[in-house]
């Protein structure tokens, strides 16, 4: 635990984590540089990258449901395809808003896909077989309004 006087209180940062982000902001705002806690305020900055590799990659996963469409057409649903537009949307946006993710989107998605073959194994039922060893859809397909795979 880390403590604004050593072993003795709290910091506000673990007291009211709100009311820590709402003065660090206030006190940058006001170029009271002195009164920033910047060690935590590093280590929110980095897990804000990590969260946001983590959903891009989440989305990634579920936007594969493109496995259970081609392999289970029997059961394709309005519900399969609003989650496929939801997700891909999802990944459009974080591309829009961070377009750094690019560089690492072929990487992302071979590790996203093994997951994404757990998942709809899981899901369907189907032996792991079933599913390519390989993501066989090209990241352009997967982008593409509208793609769904046969």
């Amino acid at each position: 635990m880390t403590t604004e006087i050593a072993g003795t209180t709290p910091s506000l940062y673990e007291k009211d984590y709100l009311a820590w982000l709402e003065a660090t902001a206030d006190a940058i705002r006001q170029g009271n540089l002195s009164a920033v806690a910047w060690d935590n305020l590093l280590e929110e900055i980095e897990d804000m990258g990590r969260r946001e590799r983590k959903s891009f990659k989440s989305n990634l996963i579920v936007l594969l449901h493109l496995l259970k469409w081609q392999f289970q057409p029997q059961y394709r649903s309005n519900s399969w395809k609003g989650t496929i537009v939801e997700h891909r949307r999802r990944i459009l946006e974080s591309l829009e808003e961070s377009p750094s993710l690019r560089s690492s989107l072929e990487e992302v998605l071979a590790r996203a896909y093994q997951d994404a073959v757990d998942l709809a194994e899981a899901e369907t039922g189907l032996p792991r077989e079933t599913f390519p060893p390989d993501c066989p859809y090209q990241i352009t397909a997967i982008l593409e309004k509208g793609f769904l795979p046969c």
